[in-house]
């Protein structure tokens, strides 16, 4: 007779073996072959990089891209390597610079980054190839009148979580890192809040660099279609607070970039996000970007900024050369363009706008219909699901697409500053950490300003590592003392716009959002039962219209009446005991 403990264990580790055996299977592959197919090594190249090497069926590890990217520079005078921050693992973050052997600094920074979710790792592969080219081949022309820094591998610790069943939807390549960092972070929703290291690390990169371009390289989910090589901005060219930028990008860089691309046999496109997943006939969606996102971010610091999206079903080897050219034809826009670029950058950086919008709502018609290259798809009925699923088949076909915006809904009048008091230095550091300026006051100050209660709040479900709050601001003017040490952050200042997206409380990735006080959220008073009820009872004898609020509230809501605690505490709140510091935003606006 077998032992019961070890038959459960046989009969689980049958039907784990059995499920092991059933694997994601994408749909037939587009046909594909282009110029970009003679960039690739011959086999006995000596500087054939890894993933050549392999055919693309893999893509080496951060140790093996280390080696091959140090042997490279160690071989040409064009490239150095040099550390810019540390992972959470311990993991050297690191970039290398592309730039001409007798160059002078400082000389305007072309940043493209790989690897920030480290399973999307077609850059680094590309940018391997190119830095070779520009180094050995005969390309370094591209960093004539502009520096190339490339990092590699974003996210270090995620990359080095390989397996082949990370990124499931991905045709290739094996053995692919994760999305998050070994904290579980998403380093593309993170920029605003900078809980990573790696975040830190990135965004103090930035300032010391300042680039012209600043490039992100991921790889898409989603339905299937016949485009290679996509990209989009922020709110795709419209809802952007950058305008001067968005023009340059969505004008002469597209019209340059696109070109190059075709000329090498690849199909770019417009990053066609979905309007509705189940129903693309609904057609295609723009929408507006927070600075949580490298593209909403870079529109907030007014740093124009692109999100590649190479598409998921797409073999990995037409993915890396597409890649590649993609970077090569952002080299050569950012360097024949360079007067306009830089041009459009300092008229934005110039530009105070009056308003902030801060909330959005899907507009119900298109702006405008598009023609799109589809592939043609059937449905089946899943018995899993339970419902009608697609199944793409292989073949294009051709599409009319609507694009849908957004309008906003509401939009603040931006202050002239902001104060921070001395004692919230998480914000402090945070704000040093993006470059604002702020000026700390030396001695004790009293200020009317503009102060912010919510009269409600509230939790969003967990986003990393934080819980986000929700609530509804009142504003108010107050007398307010401002202790020595707090800081004035004015939004005079080339960075305005990020400060006001991350210091208005409504915004959608304030501090606030992003849960930075959750001291708000639970009163600290020092009244117990002892001194609350006969408060409460004089409070109630003394004010006819308190009396009136407290009874319909308890009409209304039947869990606070049966509640003791919580009926004294309301009575506590709207007494001169309250805890002032209970639903109060602890950041002004300077409004006069």
């Amino acid at each position: 007779m077998k032992h019961p403990v070890a038959s459960v264990l046989l009969t689980w580790l049958a039907a784990a073996l059995c499920h092991a055996e059933v694997q994601v299977t994408p749909p037939p592959a587009l046909p594909w072959s282009g110029a970009s197919e003679a960039l690739i090594a011959a086999e006995d190249d000596p500087w054939i990089t890894p993933a050549e090497q392999a055919s693309f069926a893999t893509t080496p590890s951060y140790s093996d891209t280390r080696r091959y990217l140090e042997r490279l520079v160690e071989e040409s005078p064009l490239l150095t390597l040099e550390p810019f921050g540390t992972s959470a693992e311990g993991r050297e973050l690191y970039y290398v610079r592309a730039r001409p052997r007798k160059a002078e600094a400082p000389r305007p920074v072309v940043l493209i980054q790989a690897g920030i979710h480290a399973h999307e790792i077609d850059g680094k592969d590309a940018g391997l190839m190119l830095l070779r080219d520009i180094a050995l081949r005969g390309k370094e022309a591209l960093v004539a009148t502009v520096d190339f820094v490339f990092v590699p591998i974003y996210n270090v610790d995620g990359h080095e979580r390989r397996a082949t069943l990370n990124g499931p939807h991905l045709r290739g390549p094996g053995l692919r890192g994760m999305r998050d960092t070994a904290q579980a972070i998403n380093l593309n929703r993170d920029y605003a809040k900078a809980d990573a290291p790696e975040t830190r690390a990135m965004l103090k990169l930035i300032r010391a660099l300042d680039p012209v371009l600043y490039i992100d390289v991921h790889v898409s989910d989603g339905f299937d279609h016949a485009y290679d090589v996509t990209y989009t901005y922020a709110g795709w060219g419209h809802h952007v607070l950058s305008p001067t930028i968005s023009e340059w990008l969505t004008g002469p860089f597209e019209t340059q970039v696109n070109a190059h691309l075709r000329s090498q046999g690849h199909n770019p496109h417009f990053y066609p996000a979905a309007l509705d997943g189940r129903d693309l006939t609904k057609g295609l969606r723009v929408s507006a970007e927070g600075p949580r996102w490298s593209t909403g971010y870079g529109d907030h610091r007014r740093m124009p900024t692109v999100l590649v999206e190479m598409h998921h079903l797409k073999p990995y080897r037409q993915r890396v050369l597409g890649a590649y050219h993609l970077m090569e034809g952002a080299l050569r826009a950012a360097s024949d363009q360079l007067p306009a670029l830089q041009t459009a950058i300092a008229t934005d950086r110039a530009a105070r706008p009056k308003q902030l919008p801060v909330g959005w709502e899907r507009d119900t018609e298109p702006f405008k219909t598009i023609p799109f290259e589809g592939v043609a798809y059937e449905t089946f009925e899943s018995p899993a699901s339970g419902r009608s699923e697609r199944r793409f088949l292989g073949r294009t076909e051709s599409w009319t697409m609507p694009v849908t915006g957004q309008h906003p809904t509401m939009q603040l009048t931006l202050p002239r500053a902001w104060w921070v008091p001395a004692s919230e230095q998480e914000a402090l550091e945070l704000l040093a950490l993006h470059g604002i300026e702020f000026e700390r006051i030396k001695a004790p100050r009293t200020l009317d300003l503009d102060t912010v209660r919510f009269s409600e709040l509230g939790f969003d479900p967990v986003k990393d590592t934080r819980v986000r709050m929700t609530g509804t601001a009142v504003h108010v003017l107050e007398r307010v003392t401002l202790p020595k040490g707090s800081a004035r952050v004015p939004f005079d200042q080339d960075l305005g716009l990020l400060a006001a997206g991350l210091l208005e409380p409504e915004a959608i990735d304030s501090l606030f959002a992003w849960g930075f006080f959750p001291e708000m959220t639970q009163p600290h008073g020092d009244l117990d039962a002892l001194e609350s009820a006969p408060l409460a009872d004089a409070m109630l004898a003394a004010d006819p219209e308190l009396r009136s609020a407290f009874e319909a509230k308890l009409s209304e809501d039947k869990a606070f009446a049966a509640d003791p605690r919580a009926r004294l505490a309301w009575f506590v709140a709207r007494s001169p005991y309250a805890d002032r510091r209970y639903r109060r935003y602890p950041i002004y606006r300077e409004v006069q």
